[in-house]
């Protein structure tokens, strides 16, 4: 290919690098996506919360995957640890705070084929190339990107999508923190014989959420966070006991269960990049932050980033990646990264506690969400969007001090 030139080059194709290149290349920048061939089928599914639906709306993506997506209209935990300090079951209906769902659940694989979809239909203003990147040199007005098959790229911008163990970031000399969990989760679909009704149950157990979410028909996706030895332990089972102990961890709500394609267990990890931009680098998706796969926050964060980027360059656009630019959006998605990065570990972390206090605090703020309407209205409008809870909150108190006296 020699040497190619864009305004805007998008590394790594995976789902948030697919939908950053769309975006940009809708908002008319000149785009290259290098997206190498994926190493394995993704047999995970996605929770779409409602600022991602219409994110993926915006980019025309959206109805190509809605007829294989399922809308989730209510969230239910079940305290499941049997410890003497159990928080009460608690249901998120999204009719309290006047949706019609929070948003839809969707097989990544389907998700990452409408995409490619509407990739396909841009033409000329996105380039999509299966390369990878083997460095990032960043020049005074703009960035070189040597590729894996001997060509290169220069753009003004490089975005940074390419994972966990991102080569942008790396070479952007962005320090990132790792940790990890001493759990695995195991993801799998299953089909069932009751239907879900639109309803996602999660069990907390000792050793992490049970999840339950809800796919089209009488199918759903399942997130069964458990210790590495047990996770290896289920992958090997025989399908018809595996089936038996899904059952038994849903107490059978849904009937019996069937596997619906193949069974597989992940490590627990997370990591959050020291920034989110270098000079002529912004990053996005897992390269900026890793969530295990606890309160669909990973790749609804992801999105997010993708909105704000391109939002930043469109601010900017003789020359977005600029300095202007790329602290627009560091601004704009710090708060929201490390607000949801602490929800999760802090969730994640009170499961495995064994301490009292721990306990006792973890059941308590889940009985004010059961007891106080306000409240758990304002943490559903916070959950689906960030601030949302907070620019309601006037609207929930009323909300609240309202069904009281009706009552």
């Amino acid at each position: 290919m020699g040497h190619l030139k864009a305004e805007i080059g998008v590394v790594g194709g995976g789902l948030a690098g697919y939908a950053t290149a769309i975006a940009f290349a809708l908002e008319g920048f000149d785009t290259v996506l290098l997206a190498p061939a994926p190493s394995r089928e993704d047999g995970r599914s996605t929770a779409l919360l409602g600022p991602s639906v219409a994110f993926l709306e915006s980019l025309g993506v959206f109805e190509g995957l809605r007829a294989k997506a399922e809308a989730l209209t209510v969230m239910r935990i079940i305290d499941d640890t049997g410890r003497l300090m159990r928080a009460p079951s608690i249901s998120f209906d999204s009719r309290e705070i006047d949706l019609a769902a929070f948003g839809f659940n969707a097989l990544n694989a389907d998700l990452m084929q409408a995409l490619a979809t509407r990739a396909a239909t841009l033409g000329e203003r996105l380039r999509v190339i299966d390369a990878s990147v083997d460095d990032v040199a960043v020049e005074p007005d703009g960035a070189l990107l040597r590729l894996g098959d001997g060509s290169s790229l220069s753009v003004a911008l490089v975005v940074g999508a390419d994972g966990r163990h991102s080569v942008v970031r790396e070479r952007a000399k962005i320090a990132c923190r790792a940790w990890s969990y001493p759990q695995s989760a195991i993801v799998l679909n299953f089909a069932h014989e009751r239907p879900h009704g639109g309803i996602s149950t999660e069990f907390h157990r000792t050793t992490g959420p049970f999840t339950q979410v809800p796919l089209p028909g009488r199918r759903s996706s399942l997130v069964w966070v458990e210790t590495p030895e047990t996770a290896d332990l289920v992958v090997d089972l025989k399908p018809e006991r595996l089936e038996r102990m899904i059952e038994e961890r849903l107490h059978s709500i849904l009937g019996a269960v069937t596997l619906d394609g193949p069974v597989q267990a992940f490590p627990l990890k997370g990591a959050s990049a020291a920034r989110l931009t270098a000079p002529r680098v912004a990053l996005v998706g897992e390269a900026a932050h890793v969530f295990p796969p606890i309160g669909a926050q990973g790749l609804n964060l992801g999105l997010r980033d993708a909105a704000a980027i391109v939002e930043a360059a469109v601010a900017g656009r003789d020359d977005p990646g600029c300095t202007m630019v790329l602290s627009r959006y560091e601004a704009a998605r710090r708060g929201d990264v490390m607000s949801r990065s602490l929800g999760v570990d802090l969730l994640n972390r009170s499961l495995l506690a064994s301490l009292l206090p721990t306990q006792a605090a973890r059941a308590v703020g889940l009985s004010a969400l059961a007891a106080i309407p306000w409240l758990r209205r304002f943490a559903m409008r916070e959950g689906v969007a960030p601030g949302a809870g907070l620019k309601g909150i006037g609207r929930s108190v009323r909300e609240g001090i309202g069904g009281e006296h009706a009552g």
